[in-house]
């Protein structure tokens, strides 16, 4: 109390000036994911809209498998910028309309890598850094760029593996043209248990279901199967 008083403060007002801090470091913070997610969006629009929708999904699923409320800011802060790493990336790579070579594969492979190292920097984002570092591992071990396998790799990780997928498959991209809905679930559905993880897929089937004209709308793309 006396070290308190020494400073020249009364504890109402000491406390009341540490809540302010805490609120302009929340706000600051929120400013610069924001400025990240713009960022994506002046590096390739269609990856900062897709990361926007994203982070939506993430937190439904989220919340359909029971993850702690009190944990998803990290959830959707991991699903809004797991992409940021992207911006280490050439656009001669990340806009290529034909296939990459094994070099340039290994060059975008490390994306998740750059996202963590930027977010990990930021006090409050270490948990949502490791979600975005592992966003790329798969099941049944052969992802990227811990080879991690099943539970090993953190839920949220794995939920972002699952809608990163079917987002990706349905929009236009300028080397492909994007999968009707159904072609994009029966993929997510036949990689169950190998790339994706079953619960997550299951869990994010009806939320796809019931956005899928709102989401092919923004991809520009068609939501009934081929054939």
């Amino acid at each position: 109390m006396t070290a308190i008083a020494n400073l020249g403060f009364e504890v109402p007002e000491l406390l009341l000036r540490v809540k302010e801090l805490e609120e302009q470091h929340s706000a600051l913070r929120n400013s610069v994911i924001c400025a990240f997610n713009q960022l994506l969006d002046l590096k390739d629009i269609s990856t900062g809209v897709h990361s926007t929708r994203l982070a939506e999904w993430a937190i439904r699923v989220a919340r359909e498998m029971d993850f702690p409320e009190d944990r998803f800011y990290q959830v959707e802060v991991a699903a809004l910028l797991h992409d940021i790493g992207k911006i280490g990336v050439p656009d001669s790579i990340l806009k290529k309309a034909g296939p990459l070579t094994e070099e340039e594969r290994a060059i975008i492979n490390r994306h998740p890598e750059y996202s963590w190292s930027i977010l990990r920097l930021f006090p409050g984002l270490e948990e949502a850094s490791l979600y975005a570092l592992h966003h790329h591992e798969n099941i049944d071990g052969t992802g990227y760029p811990a080879r991690l396998k099943g539970q090993d790799i953190p839920l949220v990780s794995r939920i972002i593996s699952v809608i990163d997928a079917y987002d990706a498959m349905v929009s236009n991209r300028c080397y492909r043209k994007g999968l009707p809905h159904q072609d994009a679930i029966a993929r997510l559905v036949r990689s169950s248990g190998t790339q994706f993880d079953s619960s997550v897929v299951q869990a994010f089937i009806p939320i796809a279901e019931k956005e899928t004209a709102d989401v092919f709308a923004a991809a520009g793309t068609s939501t009934e199967a081929a054939f």
